[in-house]
């Protein structure tokens, strides 16, 4: 338990695990759930950054979990993980009004309204849950259909064995329609298979189709990940990516400006991920100028 506790992921530049490691120094750092440091790989090497001025005399701290969630659910994985209760700025909040609505949002339903974008509260009678922003009243038994659906969907794709990509694409995509139509349009969920359809999507080169789904990520991200977050910054990187392959390259200049903007302060610009980021947007912007003497 002691090993597991303060244990460490190894990840490659793009977050990808590669495996486990004990970093004795890295693991007296303390956690937070808004952390002024990260934590990352160079190849074996483990960095620690700050994403933010940490005063003289200040306490450096990081994150040991995905931090995209309720507080509930980071409290959870903290405790389960890691054997205790996070006290940070942000979990001090628990049962908040600012907290439930966080938790609504990040977990809960949409409105039926789809052009309104409130949050839904449970009634005290459990019969179901009542926009806070147009009053509009979803049925439990409403959402307990869609829930059952998506649950039955996801159990198909358990047992499927790897290798279908079509197969598995068509199950995401009925998965991710009737999400949009069940989650809040930030729920972490709805981002999360909407990240596997962008897996999958570039792994069969559908290009386009992957684009518009991570154009779709990238307000998620933006909510639910400090501005300086490796996560956030790897996504404008692949949207970036994409945007160029496809020939959209003001675009991709812009979504590559954006990562390279928070992956310096994340990653350094030292090391060969960031060396090929900052190649690319170079490229990007040599290509942007030399298409209008093209048209001359």
């Amino acid at each position: 338990m002691q090993l597991a506790c303060n244990a460490h992921t190894i990840c490659d530049s793009e977050l990808r695990p590669l495996g486990t490691g004990l970093y004795p120094v890295i693991s007296i750092i303390n956690h937070s759930c808004l952390p002024n440091a990260v934590l990352v790989f160079e190849g074996r090497l483990g960095v620690v950054r700050a994403v933010q001025h940490i005063p003289k005399g200040a306490e450096v701290l990081i994150s040991y979990i995905e931090t995209a969630g309720s507080t509930m659910t980071r409290q959870k994985a903290l405790k389960e993980q890691y054997l205790f209760t996070c006290t940070c700025p942000r979990c001090i909040k628990l049962v908040q009004f600012e907290d439930i609505k966080e938790s609504s949002i990040l977990e809960g339903y949409r409105c039926k309204d789809e052009r309104c974008s409130g949050f839904l509260l449970r009634d005290s009678d459990d019969r179901g849950f009542t926009c806070q922003q147009c009053g509009l009243f979803k049925s439990m038994e409403e959402i307990k259909t869609k829930a059952s659906e998506i649950k039955a969907l996801s159990n198909i794709l358990t047992s499927m064995s790897s290798g279908n990509n079509q197969k598995v694409l068509s199950i995401y995509k009925k998965i991710e329609k009737l999400q949009r139509n069940l989650c809040h349009p930030f729920s972490i969920s709805l981002m999360q298979t909407r990240d596997k359809l962008i897996k999958i999507l570039m792994e069969v080169e559908d290009w386009r189709e992957a684009l518009a789904y991570c154009r779709l990520t990238i307000p998620v991200y933006q909510r639910v990940y400090p501005g300086f977050h490796p996560l956030l910054g790897l996504q404008h990187y692949t949207c970036g990516k994409l945007e160029w392959l496809l020939g959209e390259t003001e675009n991709a200049i812009k979504s590559l400006t954006k990562a390279v903007d928070i992956l310096r302060i994340t990653h350094g610009t030292n090391s060969l991920f960031m060396k090929e980021l900052l190649m690319k947007l170079e490229e990007a912007r040599a290509e942007a100028s030399y298409k209008p003497s093209l048209q001359d």
